[in-house]
């Protein structure tokens, strides 16, 4: 799956133009085309100004993105780059959803923005629909980081969170397609602990070497192919060991599959990719 087109969501508080240039190692994957989306929700404008919803304030917010992506098309046409734009008014992730199938493009990228409780976890449902409605990668981009640092390398010291379904495989597919801008990826499984309370002490030793082995055999498949690759098995909480690892693993992004393994996270869009979207403090990246 080659990188070539990707769709940069924006609402200018979170994404700005420093973190798209961070993203441009994926030329070396392919990349040469970049379709700006910035989306005018009228509720929320109306919201913010607390006195309903005016049409010179959607001429204004139109007028403002427009002259913001062309300033950043002229830099990315100086690169070579192929650019677009689309500045619309309406529902955010209906909007995300038809453009990102029209363009065709082959990766997602939002913003996190930390907002209020309430708007946090709206904005947080936003990501997840928008997971749940294409069939692209979605990054969840969030180039500054709680420490304060920039990212500027997402790509460089990937964590793969794997959990051997379909969908973390594609993942797998994913970071093939951008080995050359890979340093090194760590890859991770973890086993939650409530499963291991539901074993025999032979289960859970049974547990550990198969699910260590797939670790061994994917990462001897990666070197194979030229992407130096680390093992790591965990037991506890899923999204508080994910954390951990990649924060001890000096991680740049988390990347994993967007639905999991077991028939109940099939059903329901896994709370892990919702929480590590809203929580982390690191970029993520979900693959269907």
């Amino acid at each position: 799956m080659p990188i070539k087109k990707i769709l940069y969501v924006t609402e200018f508080e979170e994404l700005w133009f420093d973190a798209l240039q961070a993203l441009m190692d994926l030329k070396q994957a392919g990349l040469n085309h970049v379709i700006f989306l910035h989306v005018i929700d009228r509720k929320e404008v109306a919201m913010q100004r607390g006195v309903g919803y005016l049409k010179s304030e959607e001429v204004k917010l139109k007028e403002i993105a427009n002259v913001r992506f062309i300033d950043w098309a002229e830099t990315l046409f100086e690169e070579g780059m192929e650019v677009g734009a689309h500045i619309v008014v309406g529902n955010q992730v209906p909007k995300i959803v038809s453009i990102a199938e029209d363009e065709d493009v082959d990766l997602i990228v939002m913003g996190h923005q930390k907002k209020g409780r309430i708007q946090e976890l709206y904005h947080g449902s936003e990501i997840m629909e928008v997971i749940r409605e294409v069939s692209k990668p979605v990054m969840v981009y969030k180039f500054l980081q709680e420490s304060g640092n920039v990212n500027d390398k997402p790509f460089k010291r990937p964590m793969l969170a794997m959990d051997w379904s379909p969908s973390s495989m594609n993942a797998v597919s994913f970071l093939l397609s951008i080995k050359d801008i890979v340093e090194k990826v760590q890859v991770v499984h973890v086993i939650h602990h409530k499963r291991l309370e539901t074993l025999k002490p032979v289960e859970v030793q049974k547990e550990r070497k198969e699910n260590r082995k797939k670790l061994d055999e994917l990462c001897d498949r990666l070197q194979s192919e030229g992407i130096d690759a680390e093992p790591h098995l965990y037991v506890g909480n899923i999204i508080e060991q994910l954390e951990k690892a990649a924060r001890e693993r000096k991680a740049s992004i988390i990347i994993g599959g967007s639905t999991g393994e077991e028939p109940l996270k099939k059903r329901i869009l896994g709370s892990v990719p919702r929480e590590l979207s809203e929580k982390s403090g690191f970029p993520t990246l979900f693959v269907s």
